[in-house]
């Protein structure tokens, strides 16, 4: 009974093994079969790049598809799941698409003047089954521009008002926007000087004529170009006058100018007068024999220059400069004096007289003396040279000239002691002195 259950169990066990064998070789051989199927099909040699365009331009989306064979290739738009080609045909009806192709391998999608509404997902399909597909997505960018009916126009606002400048910008990506001076200079903005304000809106509070000036919106957003708007700010205010010299000094035949300088929106006219109130010249450059009147506008700063030619006695007095506008007027006084004229001095040329020479061996200095004048002079206009040897300290008496001469030539005359006499006594009064 055992044996017969043994074999039983044999022959189960073959049948068995021999079903399972009949099943691994069929699983095998349709593996095999699959495989060879599958390497037999179109595939895709790379992904499809996402492309970049800015609008306008032409875009091209390239798909590749090796061991295609009797396969057929489709470029569907897949956002509105609209057929753009199959294989060699142009289904679409936009005139801006268009297909190539190259060596029945790679596809080219075309499309001419891209516009924003060609942003989105394309798809390149192969009809097999199941169905085989690549996506590339065309993104479509437009450079920044602005909306001129939201964006603001030259203005013009009084001193102290509020003010808002807006600049509206559109494009894709979206713009950025900024505010600045056309002139480089901070802008005074929220109690701060700043270069630039970022933003569609820029707000004034409590305008001054410091805000007036030309004003730059620009927007940009990665996409060349940049764009910028100009918006001109003016500022209205009365005339504002200041005077550099309010007292002037000139003297008769001098030539005199006097200068004023003005601030005033809209431009004031501005002229001079006289202190009973006569216009002398207008606001306008006069040059004439008397007076030449100059006007310089820098803005609405004003510089004004009075120019009095050959003063008289007549032109001294007091002048006014005045600045007038639509928002009020102001005037200036300026006083003008008359000074002494510089004097004119002579120098004397120097004297070429050569002192007399020195006596070889003496170092002797030379004096003009003239004796104190006593109540009761005796000598009366009469000059005495005193020569001292610095050397010896010793007094010596010079030629007396004339006098000497005469006093050799009358020795024996009773006047010549007196000659001497006098002349011993101024010796002595000489030697006192010293």
């Amino acid at each position: 009974m055992s044996s017969l259950v043994f074999i039983a169990i044999l022959a189960i066990s073959s049948v068995l093994g021999r079903r399972a064998r009949n099943l691994d070789g069929n699983s095998l051989g349709s593996s095999i079969e699959e495989f060879n199927n599958e390497s037999m099909k179109p595939r895709f040699a790379e992904p499809i790049p996402n492309v970049t365009v800015t609008v306008g331009r032409d875009a091209l989306l390239a798909c590749v598809v090796e061991n295609l064979k009797g396969y057929k290739v489709a470029w569907v738009r897949v956002d509105t799941q609209t057929i753009l080609s199959i294989h060699h045909n142009v289904i679409t009806q936009n005139p801006r698409v268009t297909l190539s192709f190259n060596d029945h391998r790679s596809w080219y999608l075309h499309i001419r003047n891209v516009q924003e509404a060609d942003r989105g997902w394309y798809m390149c399909q192969v009809n097999t089954d199941p169905m085989r597909s690549r996506q590339g997505y065309l993104q479509v960018v437009v450079p920044p521009s602005i909306v001129d009916k939201e964006t603001s126009t030259d203005m013009v606002v009084r001193e102290s008002a509020n003010v808002t400048l807006t600049c509206k910008a559109q494009g894709y990506p979206e713009p950025y926007v900024m505010w600045r001076r056309e002139d480089g200079e901070d802008i005074n903005y929220n109690g701060e000087n700043v270069n630039v304000v970022d933003g569609e809106v820029l707000h004034i509070t409590k305008v001054s004529r410091l805000h007036m000036g030309a004003y730059l919106c620009i927007a940009s957003n990665g996409v060349p170009p940049s764009i910028s708007k100009r918006v001109m700010l003016r500022v209205q205010f009365p005339p504002m006058l200041s005077i550099p010299n309010q007292l002037e000094g000139a003297y008769v035949g001098q030539d005199v100018s006097l200068e004023c300088h003005t601030e005033a929106y809209p431009t004031s006219i501005n002229y001079w007068t006289t202190e009973k109130g006569d216009m002398i010249v207008s606001d306008l450059s006069v040059s004439g024999e008397k007076y030449e009147a100059v006007s310089v506008d820098n803005g609405y700063n004003k510089y004004m220059m009075l120019k009095i030619r050959s003063v008289t006695r007549s032109d001294f007095g007091s002048y006014q400069c005045v600045a007038k506008n639509s928002l009020g007027e102001t005037d200036g006084l300026i006083k003008l004096d008359e000074i002494p004229a510089p004097s004119t001095t002579t120098t004397a040329a120097p004297s070429t007289t050569q002192p007399p020479p020195k006596k070889k061996g003496r170092n002797k200095a030379r004096q003009q003396w003239k004796p104190r004048q006593p109540e009761n002079q005796v000598l009366e206009d009469y000059g005495v040279e005193e020569w001292r040897d610095t050397e010896s300290q010793d007094y010596t008496l010079p030629s007396l000239g004339p006098l000497e001469e005469e006093g050799r030539s009358s020795a024996s005359t009773p006047g010549s002691s007196c000659w001497f006499l006098y002349f011993f006594s101024a010796l002595v009064a000489v030697i006192s002195r010293r």
